[in-house]
């Protein structure tokens, strides 16, 4: 399972999706990428493959951080995932 976060201007805890293969959580994050490169800002709607029922609408423009990463990764490293992980690892 593959999780794409973003982090918006205003919102300190990061909005997540999840994609089942490799190749589609690749594509999503290079359209979200696409869209935060573009002016002006649009709305773009995501949804989970995990969760079928989970949605979210986010303005591209208020969009300053993606990540994309493996899910089983971060449990089998016993690293913390998300965009702070490798702040902690450096303190």
């Amino acid at each position: 399972m593959f999780t794409i976060d973003l982090v918006l201007k205003t919102t300190p805890i990061p909005l997540s999706v999840e994609r089942k293969e490799a190749a589609a959580a690749e594509a999503l994050y290079r359209q979200i990428l696409a869209a935060v490169a573009q002016t002006p800002g649009r709305m773009i709607e995501l949804t989970c493959e995990k969760q079928t029922e989970k949605k979210v609408a986010v303005l591209s423009s208020e969009i300053v951080a993606i990540q994309l990463s493996e899910k089983g990764a971060a449990g089998a490293s016993g690293r913390a995932p998300g965009f702070f992980a490798q702040l902690l690892e450096q303190s």
